[in-house]
This record gives C-alpha cells, sequence and structure tokens, in this order.
C-alpha cells in the first residue's frame, strides 16, 4: 500500500492556519477594503454600525458580554473609535487598536476574551495581562474593565 501523500494532498492536510485563522484574515481584508471607501463623513458612524452588527451575529451568550463591553468602552473612554478588526469588535486610538472584544465561537474557545493591545501602554513591571477570559459581568468585573480602559484610554 503507497501511503506517500501527493503535493496537493499535503497542503490540504495543513497549510498552517485553521480555517478559523483564515477567515479571521479575510474579515480583516475586507474591513481594510470596506474602510478605504467609506466617505470621511460617515466613516466614524458606519465603522460603530459594523461593530453592533458583529455584536447581534453572536451566539446569544457573548452578545450580551460583547453588548455591556461596548457599552462600558464608550462610557470609560468616548475618544475610542469603534472598527471591527479580524472579524472582532474592536476599538482604535488614532486608528490603532487599544482593545477587543473576541467572542468563544470565534475561535471555538470556551470563553470570550477581553484584550488590549501594547497601544493600552497597559505595563506593570516586567509582566502583566493583556488578555482576560470573561465568562460574566458583575459589577466588580465591570469596574475592574472600566479602570483598565480608562488607564488604557489615557
Amino acid at each position: 500500500m503507497n501511503t506517500t501523500l501527493t503535493s496537493t494532498e499535503r497542503t490540504e492536510k495543513f497549510d498552517g492556519f485553521t480555517a478559523e485563522e483564515r477567515a479571521a484574515m479575510k474579515d480583516h481584508a475586507k474591513e481594510l477594503k470596506t474602510a478605504s471607501r467609506r466617505s470621511p463623513r460617515t466613516a466614524k458612524a458606519d465603522a460603530e454600525q459594523d461593530v453592533l452588527a458583529k455584536i447581534a451575529e453572536m451566539e446569544p451568550a457573548d452578545r450580551v458580554l460583547a453588548e455591556r463591553f461596548h457599552a462600558l468602552v464608550r462610557a470609560a473612554a468616548p475618544t475610542l473609535a469603534p472598527k471591527l478588526w479580524y472579524g472582532m469588535p474592536a476599538y482604535a486610538e488614532e486608528g490603532k487598536v487599544l482593545c477587543y472584544f473576541q467572542s468563544a465561537q470565534k475561535f471555538k474557545s470556551r470563553y470570550a476574551t477581553v484584550g488590549f493591545s501594547d497601544v493600552a501602554a497597559l505595563d506593570d513591571g516586567g509582566l502583566w495581562p493583556t488578555g482576560f477570559a470573561l465568562t460574566a459581568l458583575t459589577p466588580e468585573i465591570e469596574a475592574r474593565i472600566t479602570a483598565l480602559l480608562v488607564r488604557a484610554a489615557a
């Protein structure tokens, strides 16, 4: 029995990216193309509508978390601009993503994630978290997220 794979079979088996990662890259390419075609007058409102539409597509448990995270960002850091980033709701400062919400379904994870980029400058010594697993939003967790947002957007 010959078990040698052809080059086509090898690339179909593994090309370095999962289906979810490839989908995220396609989302990002589409987002860049859409953003470049927007009118400067409506770009901000259109981007927020894109974020709200993406949140509306989420599974119910993630949608509740994402809606509340969106509200926290808008209240604690109103200068951040909502935008889609690799198919995820994100919030940017001067065009650079500062924080984002990743639904559990995005990469088939067991929990949603709230993340901060290096733009957030949440540096704290030699080690600090930039991503947080999120399964519920209690008043205490909302206060922690709000404090991080205020610090990051300062």
